[in-house]
């Protein structure tokens, strides 16, 4: 069962950094102001968008397998058909804890996968009025 416990969500959001999957490049988009505010918050957001180089003055990476170092939040901000694979990815990796499926993005059958993995799930929420409720 994805997170919605108060507690265990503070303590995610008291990691640090975060793979922004589907990061824009576009000012106003959801996908853009949050991670924005994360960065702000104090955040270490790692970008992943193959069609960029740059966001927020930072190197974007074009999968999750290119972004170095450890990585302790995916923060998804794409489609939930395109949930599975992502999953994949982190699975591929053995630091990420936690998947982060923005509102409105969701794929049971992943989040199960990633589960069974030993990785925290959050669902249905956006992290920004999370960690402004929780933490702000």
């Amino acid at each position: 069962m994805p997170v919605t416990d108060d507690d265990e969500l503070r303590e995610i959001l008291s990691l640090n950094r975060v793979a922004v999957v589907g990061c824009s490049t576009t000012p106003g988009k959801d996908a853009h102001e949050i991670p924005k505010y994360l960065i702000d918050e104090g955040y270490d957001v790692v970008p992943v968008n193959p069609f960029a180089d740059e966001i927020f003055g930072r190197e974007a990476y074009d999968s999750l397998a290119d972004v170095p170092g450890e990585i302790d939040i995916v923060d998804v901000f794409r489609p939930s058909e395109e949930v599975s694979d992502i999953v994949d990815a982190v699975l591929e990796r053995e630091d990420v804890q936690v998947v982060w499926l923005q509102l409105g993005i969701h794929d049971d059958d992943a989040v199960e996968r990633a589960e069974s993995a030993g990785r925290r799930v959050v669902q249905g929420r956006c992290m920004k009025p999370t960690h402004q409720r929780l933490l702000g």
